[in-house]
């Protein structure tokens, strides 16, 4: 296919472009819509596949602009109506590589039979209005997608990394579900609501499992260890009616990728889901199903994904 030359002009022998194709005369034109990198360039290779499959990695002048306007943090007025729970002894955890943070976690045990797990989730929605460029481009992209040596996500990292991440000793607006869960591991009652957080420590997997597992505290998470033990007793409880109830546990390890600076490939290993990971994900699954339920019982719209054939 023929390219059309004035829109190669600052092209040379491999480059890697993004082209479009036009119907001309009959004929088929290539039109160098942007030149993606040399080949031999570091990362160059991962970007390809990016524009290959219908991702960007950049946004429109237009979402740019609305996300200029945006706020670097909370101020007053966001908190008007939210639950203020800046008190309260709520923390993440999540890979030690993760730089967007968009659930925190609270537990209490009320008494020997019951305990209040809060699950919060970072309020997107309050600075992505509908039908607003941002709000169009995510819905455009879909998702963020996770690659080798980088992530493409589907937010602006303001948005993403900032003041929609739930990093530790700053204000951040939430939803927040908070269950009384009995020992039978069944949600008793809940509430869904919108609240103010600022969560107390970003943890890790590694140093939860060191402290869940092999009884090792790292320094820094003395004050956290009674919290995290009473996450492991309901995260076990969990699970436990998870399975009776069906729930099949594959425990497939998945492949983890390190690269050095040039991202070249130094070596692989298996990330398995240990007491850390299970908690979280645990947490996560009665979290869903009980707004799940919270929609359905008031029959609203919802929106839900489903894994299809292999």
């Amino acid at each position: 296919m023929p390219v059309e030359t004035s829109s190669a002009i600052n092209c040379v022998s491999g480059h890697k472009v993004l082209i479009k194709r036009i119907n001309e005369n009959n004929k088929s034109i290539a039109i160098v819509e942007k030149i993606i990198g040399h080949k031999n360039d570091v990362g160059v290779d991962i970007l390809s596949y990016v524009y290959e499959y219908g991702f960007s990695p950049d946004y429109s002048e237009e979402v740019m602009h609305e996300v200029e306007l945006l706020p670097n943090e909370v101020n007053e007025k966001d908190l008007e109506g939210r639950v203020d729970l800046r008190d309260e002894m709520i923390f993440t955890i999540d890979g030690i590589d993760t730089k967007d943070i968009d659930d925190a976690i609270s537990i209490k045990q009320l008494n020997e039979e019951e305990y209040e797990l809060g699950v919060h989730i970072a309020d997107v929605s309050h600075y992505v209005k509908k039908d607003g460029y941002i709000d169009e481009d995510a819905f455009i992209r879909g998702t963020s997608v996770y690659l080798v040596d980088r992530v493409v996500p589907m937010l602006p990292h303001k948005l993403s990394n900032g003041i929609c991440s739930l990093n530790p000793e700053v204000d951040r607006l939430a939803l927040s579900c908070v269950m009384k869960i009995n020992s039978k591991g069944y949600v008793k009652e809940y509430k869904i609501f919108k609240s103010v957080i600022k969560s107390k420590k970003q943890m890790n997997y590694d140093d939860v499992n060191s402290i869940l597992i092999d009884n090792k505290i790292p320094s820094g998470y003395e004050e956290y260890v009674p919290y995290l033990k009473d996450m492991q007793k309901l995260s076990n409880i969990l699970r436990k009616k998870m399975v009776n109830k069906g729930y099949l546990e594959f425990n497939i390890p998945e492949a983890k990728i390190l690269v050095d600076d040039n991202c070249h490939p130094t070596s692989v290993y298996a990330k398995e889901q240990r007491e850390g990971e299970k908690l979280i994900e645990n947490f996560m699954i009665v979290a869903n199903e009980t707004v799940a339920g919270f929609v359905e019982d008031k029959k609203l719209p919802g929106i839900y994904r489903v894994h299809d054939k292999p």
